[in-house]
């Protein structure tokens, strides 16, 4: 009878680990084939004829996809299930990044929407599975798969160019082998559905009507997603102007594009403690306040000093800022609902809403710019919308249920 517990145990700690391992390899999945892109816009460009503002749809197509499928997504795994559901998505990003490579404007742009639409599914459904599978370790594993996320994303960006010319990959198969990560994740659930179906209860399928309609009436519901919106929008704003920005003050585009990468490096502890943190209190209003504080002190200096040392300061405070905002508010998703289901749902609500503010963010803020002609007014602007996004956190971080 022992032996039969210690084998059972040790099977259920095999299969745990195979989980945890199929979580980091779909975080593996989340940014590079949006990020990997941006540092070969050029060679896109002179292969296949494009404007500036056509190749800008390269990074738009995947926002506008995630913002569309984001609040479908709860619906599909309703009917399905959450493992299957993330296939799917693994699926749909396959299917984009082989399209995209080959040599025709429609199908690059219509590759580049599905990659959006397959990294979508894998946003929304992931905090679901986490919720699902790790109930009592949900800040832990967020904190594991946002740190995997984000290295990944600043790895792509890195690599694009060594890839492409380095290697002699060119543009189309340096984008192709961010499908590689895509395969392994692919395989680990395909077994994990299989063991599913052996030794575990299938994913309860609940009719989500009642739930969507009372979350979608929710104001705690409504302050995560506006929190998560804020956000995502300092960040994608931030990705794409930093660089101008630091320009205007002396520095040079070489050691700018330095240091937009640091501000993603810098963050990696915020991503993964952050979510801890949160976890150890039952409330998280001074933890959202306390990390939003920093990228408003990075921003205010970035204001007030042109001075090279001030810039580094401000820029690693934002960075840690951004990236603790981040896995606070996907914390949120998990620490604020009582099931898997309604952390599916909160998730495609708080993240379509993420996404639209992030597409329009980067536009709003170059509006500013253009018509200001200095970056005074588009940085105080910043430091509202921070000041905003402090507000909406210390509302979400109640201590209450949607």
């Amino acid at each position: 009878m022992e032996f039969i517990e210690q084998t059972t145990k040790a099977k259920e700690k095999s299969i745990q680990a195979v989980l945890v391992a199929a979580i980091i390899f779909v975080s593996f999945n989340l940014r590079p084939a949006i990020t990997s892109v941006g540092p070969l816009v050029n060679d896109i460009q002179n292969d296949l004829g494009l404007a500036h503002w056509s190749a800008g749809l390269l990074t738009s197509l995947p926002l506008i996809a995630f913002a569309v499928m984001s609040p479908i997504v709860p619906n599909i795994s309703g009917k399905l299930t959450n493992s299957w559901t993330l296939i799917m998505g693994l699926i749909f990003l396959l299917l984009g990044l082989f399209i995209r490579t080959v040599a025709n404007l429609f199908f690059l742009f219509f590759g580049t929407f599905l990659v959006g639409v397959g990294i979508a599914v894998l946003n929304v459904i992931l905090p679901g599975i986490v919720k699902d599978k790790f109930p009592q370790k949900f800040a832990l594993m967020t904190g594991v798969y946002t740190t995997s996320m984000s290295v990944f994303a600043a790895l792509a960006s890195g690599m694009s160019v060594p890839l492409a010319s380095g290697l002699n990959l060119g543009w189309k198969y340096a984008l192709l082998v961010w499908s590689v990560p895509a395969v392994i994740a692919l395989i680990f659930w395909l077994f994990i559905v299989k063991i599913d179906k052996k030794d575990q209860p299938k994913d309860i399928k609940i009719s989500g009507k009642q739930e969507t309609s009372n979350l979608w009436r929710s104001s705690l519901a409504w302050q995560i997603a506006l929190f998560m919106g804020l956000q995502s929008s300092l960040f994608y704003v931030t990705i794409t102007w930093l660089p101008d920005i630091l320009f205007s003050k002396g520095v040079s585009r070489e050691m700018a594009g330095w240091l937009l990468s640091l501000t993603q490096f810098i963050g990696l502890p915020a991503n993964f403690f952050v979510p801890i943190l949160a976890e150890r209190y039952s409330s998280q209003q001074k933890v959202a306040l306390g990390i939003c504080s920093f990228s408003l002190i990075g921003y205010f200096l970035l204001l007030i000093s042109p001075a090279f040392w001030v810039i580094i300061i401000g820029i690693a405070l934002i960075g840690f800022g951004l990236s603790g905002t981040f896995s606070l508010a996907l914390s949120f998703l998990g620490l604020r609902v009582r099931n898997a289901r309604q952390a599916s749902q909160l998730s495609g609500m708080a993240q379509s809403l993420g996404y639209i503010f992030a597409a329009v963010g980067p536009m709003l803020i170059g509006y500013i710019y253009d018509f200001s002609e200095k970056w005074t007014v588009p940085i105080i602007t910043l430091i509202i919308i921070v000041l905003l996004t402090a507000f909406f956190g210390y509302r979400a971080g109640q201590d209450r249920y949607v």
